[in-house]
C-alpha cells in the first residue's frame, strides 16, 4: 500500500519544521533533512519545492539554504507558525487592555493574530485592521470589522500605502496594537518603506498605543527606522527580551511588560 502523504495540515506542519531547522543552519543537505524528519527524499523534496516557490528557502543541487531573517520575517506563512507560546502570552496580556464597546486598530503582524482570535468572542467592540487575515479570524463573530484598503502586498497578506494613511486620519480608535519587524535600543525598523509609514499613522489615530514584539525582535534593524517607541503607552514582550533592549524603552517613558510563555 502506498503511504500517506498526511493531510495538509500535517503537511504544512512538517515544512514548518524544514523552515526552522534550515533557518537554524543557514544551509543544510537534503538528504540529512529527509532523514531527520523521517520523510522520503522524494517528500523532501516536494517540501522544499513548495518552499521555494513561496520564497521562504533556497534549494540548490543537494542542499537547501536560508533567506536572511528579514527575508524570512516578511513571509507571513513562515511567521505565523514561529514562536506561538510567546504570541499568545502577549495575547493574553493584550486581551486585558480592551474593553466592551470599544473601536480597536488592529495591525497586520502575525503576533496578534492570537489577540484576534481572542477578541471573536468578545461583545459590542468595532474592529479596524489593514490585515486580511485578521479580517478573516473575525468572521462570524459578533464584533463589527472595517478593512483599510490600498495596495496588497501577498507576503503581509494586508494592505499599506497613501490610501491607508488617508482612512486612518478619519478614524479614532481608544486603542491600537501595532507590531514592529525590528527593533533596537528603542528605535524602530521595517523593510517595506509604505508598512513603516502606516505604523506611525496608527498611533496618531488611537487614544492609546500598545506596541506587541516578542523577544526575537530586539536587537535587529531593517531597511527604513521610522522613529522610536515613545509614541507608545506600553510595549507588551516575553521574559526573553534582554534586559539591555528594555531599559531605552523604559527611559523614553514607556512602560514595559513582561509575560513568560507556557512551556
Amino acid at each position: 500500500m502506498r503511504p500517506s502523504r498526511g493531510s495538509e495540515a500535517e503537511v504544512e506542519e512538517r515544512r514548518q519544521a524544514v523552515l526552522r531547522q534550515v533557518a537554524e543552519e543557514g544551509e543544510i543537505r537534503i538528504a540529512d533533512l529527509a532523514e531527520r524528519l523521517h520523510v522520503s527524499v522524494m517528500t523532501m523534496h516536494r517540501d522544499l519545492d513548495n518552499l521555494s516557490e513561496r520564497q521562504l528557502v533556497r534549494k540548490g543541487r543537494g542542499v537547501a539554504s536560508s533567506f536572511s531573517d528579514v527575508t524570512m520575517e516578511s513571509a507571513l506563512r513562515f511567521r505565523e507558525h514561529t514562536r506561538m507560546a510567546e504570541k499568545t502570552a502577549i495575547a493574553d496580556a493584550l486581551v486585558d487592555e480592551i474593553t466592551p464597546g470599544s473601536t480597536v486598530l488592529i495591525d497586520c503582524g502575525s503576533t496578534l493574530f492570537p489577540l484576534a482570535r481572542r477578541l471573536a468572542g468578545m461583545e459590542g467592540i468595532h474592529v479596524i485592521t489593514n490585515s486580511l487575515r485578521v479580517t478573516y479570524l473575525l468572521a462570524g463573530s459578533p464584533a463589527e470589522v472595517t478593512l483599510l484598503g490600498d495596495r496588497f502586498y501577498e507576503d503581509f497578506e494586508s494592505c499599506a500605502g497613501p490610501q491607508t494613511r488617508r482612512q486612518l486620519q478619519h478614524i479614532r480608535a481608544n486603542i491600537a496594537f501595532v507590531t514592529a519587524t525590528s527593533v533596537s535600543a528603542g528605535r524602530l525598523f521595517h523593510p517595506v518603506r509604505e508598512y513603516a509609514d502606516n505604523k506611525e499613522v496608527f498611533l496618531q489615530a488611537a487614544d492609546r498605543a500598545v506596541l506587541a514584539v516578542d523577544h526575537s525582535k530586539f536587537g535587529r534593524t531593517a531597511t527604513y527606522a521610522y522613529g522610536d517607541v515613545s509614541g507608545y503607552d506600553l510595549l507588551v514582550t516575553d521574559t526573553a527580551t534582554p534586559e539591555g533592549e528594555l531599559r531605552p524603552v523604559r527611559d523614553m517613558g514607556v512602560e514595559v511588560r513582561t509575560v513568560k510563555p507556557e512551556k
